[in-house]
């Protein structure tokens, strides 16, 4: 590596461990001010869509898969572990690894499936199969129970805190994304990014596009479907509105507006939107209008995101880095 490269990695983890302790204390802040708890609970939501929203990227950005099966697999997961611990009784943390499994093997399903052909039939594809779905959990209400809502065993008993949630939800954010990186700084996460350009030519060098493909839809598919078994301990009930199509629009415009290349900026900005989104919630319907209108900006002017072009100039990223870098670089 060369020396503008271990600048970059060493500021990287810098502001990542930076950014980590200053959440740690955010239950400190809210209770030392006296602000509502209802907060952590934003904030908690927040974390939530800020790793559906990073993994989402990791799908679109980096393998170039455009998917509106993201919410599917959450709620997959989230039923799935609702289901297990209802009708069999197991303890929450044995029904949260069997929901995240349900999740991967229906991620494994559908890739094998669907990802052999073009990127508009997997779009085409995922969006009928999260309706499908959605319809299913609303008929099955004999055992899902439907819109009345499935009742799922809290994660931490019957604790009126908010606080153990929180450090979990946090907890579950930075390891995911801290795997995430260390996948998409692989040789794996080279062959997704030769993948998105080319299929064709990355093909003819030897990669086994199909493969990967699946890989990263797998991988993405498991973190949704852990974000939804958190989801569900957390909450505590589920309705099959959870993956209607406008929430599924509200994580890839989150990862949009971010920077759909960038998973760090893609989870900055759901933390950003949906913190504002509560901020504004007096302002009722108009508060939507600024989002729409936001994104309709960033698609116009900001084609890679909001955050991510900020955050690249703050670790020093920017082109005459890259610049550096490859001046730096051994020759071939």
């Amino acid at each position: 590596m060369s020396s503008m490269g271990r600048i970059r990695f060493r500021i990287e983890w810098a502001v990542a461990a930076v950014a980590v302790v200053l959440a740690l204390l955010v239950p400190y802040v809210i209770q030392s001010r006296g602000l509502p708890t209802y907060w952590l609970h934003v904030i908690i939501i927040a974390y939530f869509y800020a790793l559906l929203s990073s993994s989402w990227a990791l799908l679109a950005g980096v393998a170039g898969q455009f998917s509106f099966a993201h919410m599917g697999f959450m709620a997959i997961g989230g039923y799935a572990s609702g289901l297990v611990g209802k009708y069999l009784g197991l303890p929450p943390l044995v029904t949260i690894v069997l929901g995240v499994l349900a999740a991967g093997l229906a991620g494994w399903a559908i890739g094998a499936l669907v990802l052999r052909f073009k990127a508009a039939y997997l779009a085409l594809f995922t969006i009928a199969f999260s309706e499908i779905l959605r319809t299913l959990i609303r008929g099955e209400a004999d055992i899902t129970r439907g819109d009345q809502g499935l009742h799922v065993a809290p994660l931490f008993g019957e604790t009126i805190s908010r606080v153990p949630y929180y450090y979990a939800m946090l907890a579950i954010l930075v390891v995911c994304l801290a795997l995430m990186y260390v996948l998409i700084s692989s040789r794996v996460g080279l062959f997704l990014r030769a993948i998105r350009e080319d299929e064709e030519a990355a093909a003819a060098r030897g990669v086994d596009v199909v493969r990967y493909k699946i890989l990263a839809f797998v991988v993405t598919s498991l973190i949704a479907g852990l974000a939804g078994t958190f989801f569900a301990h957390y909450i505590t009930i589920l309705t099959p509105n959870i993956m209607v199509i406008p929430q599924m629009g509200l994580v890839i415009a989150m990862a949009i507006i971010g920077g759909v290349e960038s998973l760090m900026a893609a989870a900055i900005g759901a933390i950003i939107i949906q913190v504002g989104l509560e901020v504004l919630r007096e302002f009722g319907a108009w508060r939507l209008v600024i989002f729409g209108a936001l994104l309709v900006l960033t698609l116009r002017f900001a084609r890679n995101g909001l955050i991510a072009p900020i955050f690249n100039r703050v670790l020093g990223l920017g082109p005459k880095a890259e610049a550096r870098v490859a001046e730096e670089a051994p020759a071939q």
